[in-house]
């Protein structure tokens, strides 16, 4: 059954062959209700997943390379899962955003390309296989590589996609050594395996330290977010969605699952270093987002203020604040992708991101107003969104490990609160600027459709968040 689910989102492309080029409507309706199909075998894992168990599920090992009797395996936990259904959810998203896509020759090479990607990722996400994780881990970079330099919306797309693959690349390198030196070790790479090792303290930390800066820059962490603010603004609405809402989760669920769980002397030891970085990137990107003209650096910098918050989460010897630190990942995937497709309206219409050209929106377009300012005060950690549990769980759990970073923390959430609501003053309120923008579309009822899933689930887990818990309580590995 997992073996199907990773694989059906490849299963898509064949079909897509089939249809002409031209006919950009049938492409578009096939690729929406494939993707849906393969939204719903999830739900279905779901229900046959046990949460009362503590042992990985569904686990199912592939023959591959029998002279070295290695095999590849998969397998489903908490975590896993979380991160699968939030891979599955936001790419149905991302077909309906390019639902006025008008390259009539590129729109099954853009289904085609999405289709990989999401193979890729859910396969990722339930491998228990150190080497295949990272062959699939720098196998996100060629899918990302195409959305962001063919179909990126402005001139310094070719730059910031060759930033998004260099960094990443050359960052995991070390990794890729790790990974050798323990098959050398042990004889596997196997994740359950690699759970009971016990390693020199000089290797360990050796291991822990290659690991961490690959999944630090995926993360990103300061100071290896360079690469970010530039892919974001670079890339098109839908390759923006896909980054903030689940390709940067794929750099905190390997330090969850390998750095923490493996690593755990290693990860012990390095805590306060993690900490400072993580209190200086809360400070750092709230401070630098108030600096900003354009309206997707703000939600990208934004962004690594909420990751360097998950970070501290997750290194903080805490199950309160890793709970906290996933419910947080998951949270910020769906407020940070919506408020990314709000601002992919503003460009698709007026084709400018600036600003000093917006003002006075809530007169013209109400319901894009509605959005925004709700979507806004999640960002902020509004109580009862999602956001709210997750960062109240990870400022609680860090008190008693270290005062000082759940102070910086919490003055970045103040930080954070401040820039959300000068944003959406500045854009929503005051005299309409009828001379940069010389007619205004409120949202359509695809654009509607849209974003209200993201708005109920952002309330829904913030109202119910027991959901959340109940699963990382029970049904995780480690």
């Amino acid at each position: 059954m997992l073996v199907f689910f990773t694989i059906l989102p490849l299963l898509g492309i064949f079909p897509l062959l089939f249809i002409k080029k031209k006919n950009c409507v049938s492409i578009k309706n096939f690729s929406l209700l494939w993707s849906l199909l393969v939204l719903n075998s999830n739900v279905i894992l779901l229900f046959y997943f046990d949460s009362s168990s503590t042992q990985f599920q569904l686990v199912y090992e592939i023959p591959w390379l029998q002279i070295f009797e290695y095999n590849i395996a998969l397998a489903l936990d908490s975590i896993s899962l979380l991160m699968t259904l939030l891979t599955t959810f936001l790419f149905p998203a991302c077909i309906l955003i390019l639902w006025n896509f008008n390259k009539v020759a590129l729109t099954r090479l853009y289904m085609i390309i999405f289709f990989v990607l999401e193979s890729i990722l859910l396969t990722a996400f339930c491998s228990l296989d150190l080497l295949v994780f990272y062959v699939l881990f720098e196998a996100t970079l060629i899918p990302m590589f195409l959305i962001i330099g063919i179909f990126g919306s402005r001139e310094r797309k070719i730059r910031a996609s060759y930033l998004l693959f260099l960094y990443t690349l050359f960052s995991s390198l070390l990794m890729l050594l790790s990974i050798l030196f323990l098959y050398q070790k042990v004889g596997t790479t196997n994740y359950i395996a690699l759970t009971t090792l016990q390693l020199d303290s000089l290797s360990e930390k050796f291991c822990w330290v290659s690991f961490f800066i690959a999944f630090a820059v995926k993360l990103p962490m300061f100071p290896f977010h360079i690469w970010l603010p530039e892919a974001h603004c670079e890339a098109p609405t839908s390759g923006s969605v896909l980054l903030a809402g689940i390709l940067l989760k794929l750099g905190s669920f390997g330090l969850i699952r390998y750095n923490l769980c493996i690593f755990q002397d290693a990860s012990a030891f390095f805590s306060p270093v993690v900490f400072t970085f993580s209190s200086l990137g809360i400070i750092y990107a709230s401070l630098f987002v108030l600096q900003q003209v354009d309206l997707k650096k703000i939600i990208a910098y934004s962004s690594v203020g909420h990751m360097s918050l998950i970070l501290l989460g997750i290194f903080s010897n805490s199950f309160i604040s890793i709970v906290g630190a996933i419910t947080l990942m998951l949270s910020h995937g769906i407020t940070s992708s919506a408020l990314f497709m709000l601002i992919g309206v503003l460009y698709e219409r007026h084709n400018t991101r600036i600003i000093k050209y917006y003002s006075g929106l809530v007169q013209v377009m109400p319901l894009f107003s509605t959005f925004f300012v709700t979507f806004s005060l999640a960002n902020l950690a509004l109580p009862s969104t999602s956001n709210f549990i997750g960062e109240v769980l990870i400022l609680v759990g860090c008190f008693f490990t270290n005062t000082w970073s759940v102070v910086f923390a919490a003055l970045g959430v103040i930080l954070s609160a401040s820039y959300s609501l000068w944003l959406s003053n500045r854009i929503l309120f005051g005299n309409v600027k009828s001379i940069a923008c010389y007619s205004f579309r409120d949202l359509n009822r695809v654009e509607v459709a849209l974003l209200l899933p993201f708005l109920l689930l952002t309330f829904f887990f913030g109202v119910f968040p027991n959901i959340i818990f109940w699963l990382v309580s029970f049904g995780t590995n480690n």
